[in-house]
């Protein structure tokens, strides 16, 4: 038997035996040892293979069975089970997070909005005439002001905090971003046919701001009715008289009003048992609807003519020449809706990658810490079967290389048995001598006719 090589190190062959790379000197099929010069050429080329390959499987996806550890270094190293609890955790830990950003995403498809006091300051004041005063401007109108006697109308308003009891600092929602139109209506018979109206509508370039203030010449009290219509988002729509008795919703969005509708077709048992796209009208739908039976889908076109616009919030105030000072101001309580504060964190927290790079590096250094385990495993099972049986170890891996040999040069089949005679005589190969022969004369007759030109009709 040759001398062992002088290194072996311990890589997987194909056939479950270690492979040994070349360092130093390296044992030849034929007998002998080859040269220092030669053996460092077919290192730095195995080496350069190893790191291409290598970079391969750093852009190849990791995957979590990665991470583990195998039972063999479990058994080794019982310290490592630390580590497992802390990967089973970290799963855990991963689904939970996975199934709340999920939710969040659900949530956020949805109007989330709370309910809070709007205080409306509906306030006064006269102003005596000055003929030597110039003319002004004023602030709502933008009419010129005539040094006459004349009062101010002021609408504000302040977001109240979640007690109702202050205003909130810290909200961002200035008085007119909670309305789609505002009109004072001042008495028709005072102030004409043209001038009896004070009107606000938001429009797309509309900036809001924290209320109105309107002016008009006079010096004597006024009554005035301030129209105030709440910018509902989503949009919210009034129900008829009837539907809103049976359902119990006076205002609401359209698809709460369908959720509505559909929640008393299922309590009533108004879906028709044979054709489950019909709806049986009870007694109160076909006043409603005016059908004894209708289609699911006609559902909304049937619900269209049953809702119109919110009505206004109607505030009436009398604009009294003869109140002291402290009674010129009115206050009034509106409910409105705001988005949620959570809404944004729940985004943020959706979009953010804040931590993303730190624990995708973390990943990799567990990837390759776990990687390095395996080859120290490796290695260590390969110098332990070299050292409880060295021949049997030599002869073994010789085996395995002279298989992957064989494999890497499509030489396949059993080298031994094809050295005999015998292994000619079998019933396959009386067949199989023939058609050889036959392909090889049918190849060579075809490079002939090619050559001479002949064409076959």
């Amino acid at each position: 038997m040759q001398p062992p090589p002088a290194h072996l190190s311990p890589h997987a062959g194909r056939h479950g035996m270690p492979v040994a790379p070349t360092h130093g000197m390296r044992m030849q099929q034929g007998g002998g040892v080859q040269s220092q010069g030669r053996v460092s050429d077919l290192t730095k080329k195995r080496l350069a293979a190893d790191t291409k390959v290598r970079t391969v499987q750093k852009v190849k996806k990791r995957k979590l069975g990665d991470k583990v550890l195998t039972q063999r270094v479990r058994e080794l190293v019982p310290e490592s089970q630390a580590y497992m609890d802390l990967l089973a955790f970290e799963q855990k830990l991963d689904s939970t997070i996975m199934r709340k950003r999920l939710e969040i995403q659900e949530t956020l498809k949805k109007p989330m909005k709370l309910k809070r006091k709007l205080r409306v300051f509906i306030s006064h004041q006269f102003f005596p005439g000055d003929p030597e005063m110039p003319p002004t401007t004023g602030t709502a109108t933008a009419d010129s002001e005539p040094p006459v006697p004349h009062w101010e109308l002021k609408v504000e308003g302040r977001l109240l905090d979640e007690a109702g009891t202050k205003p909130d600092p810290t909200s961002k929602n200035r008085f007119t971003s909670f309305f789609k139109n505002l009109v004072v209506e001042l008495d028709k018979d005072a102030y004409g046919p043209d001038n009896h109206l004070a009107e606000w509508h938001r429009d797309q370039k509309t900036e809001d701001n924290d209320g109105f203030t309107i002016s008009r010449p006079g010096e004597e009290s006024v009554k005035a009715t301030v129209l105030l219509l709440l910018n509902h988002q989503p949009v919210q729509y009034k129900l008829t008289t009837k539907l809103a008795r049976l359902l119990g919703i006076h205002t609401a969005t359209r698809p709460t009003i369908i959720n509505a509708v559909w929640q008393y077709i299922k309590t009533n048992h108004l879906q028709d048992p044979q054709e489950r796209e019909y709806i049986n009208n009870d007694k109160y739908f076909q006043q409603i609807f005016e059908v004894p039976r209708m289609k699911f889908t006609e559902l909304p076109r049937r619900l269209q003519p049953l809702l119109s616009p919110p009505d206004p919030i109607v505030i009436h105030h009398i604009i009294n020449a003869d109140a002291p000072e402290g009674k010129r101001t009115a206050c009034y309580d509106i409910e409105v809706e705001i988005d949620d504060p959570l809404k944004s964190s729940m985004h943020s927290f959706l979009i953010s990658g804040t931590n993303q790079q730190e624990i995708a590096t973390l990943d990799n250094k567990i990837y390759e810490t776990v990687e390095q385990i395996n080859n120290i495993k490796l290695q260590r099972e390969f110098y332990l079967g070299f050292a409880h049986d060295p021949q049997k170890f030599i002869n073994e891996w010789l085996a395995s290389q002279s298989r992957d040999l064989r494999a890497m040069k499509d030489k396949m089949g059993n080298s031994e048995a094809e050295r005999r005679s015998s292994f000619y005589d079998q019933t396959w190969c009386h067949e199989a001598v023939p058609r050889y022969f036959y392909a090889k004369v049918s190849q060579r007759r075809t490079e002939l006719e090619q050559a001479l030109g002949i064409h076959h009709p």
